[in-house]
């Protein structure tokens, strides 16, 4: 397909001059969006390879100070409550919790800030 089927707009990048050949044997260009996908698995295995990194991955389990206070997100309620859920999840060490982080994101663009 040359153009998206429920908006109608092309699926690739046109130049200003190749807007009115709009036959379908047209050359195509780059498309407008691309999606990557970069597996996680191998990228986990990599840095469990390096003995430095794996002293940070677990040091959730291994090398929090628990002093009441909330230096890290391990210390928070919600990672407590986690851990009670899914005991099994939380007795392993090597188990990495993943976080989203929206800090300056905006998905509106300039319309809100």
């Amino acid at each position: 397909m040359h153009k998206c089927p429920r908006f109608g707009v092309s699926r690739y990048k046109v130049k200003d001059d190749d807007e009115c050949s709009s036959d379908k044997n047209s050359k195509k260009g780059p498309p407008v969006k691309v999606l990557w996908y970069l597996s996680i698995i191998p990228r986990f295995k990599c840095l469990f390879a390096n003995g430095d990194d794996t002293k940070d991955l677990t040091w959730h389990a291994n090398g929090r100070n628990c002093d009441g206070m909330l230096h890290h997100p391990a210390n928070s309620s919600q990672w407590k409550k986690i851990d009670r859920f899914y005991p099994d999840f939380s007795k392993e060490t090597r188990n990495l919790r993943l976080g989203l982080a929206t800090d300056e994101m905006n998905p509106y663009g300039s319309l809100s800030t």
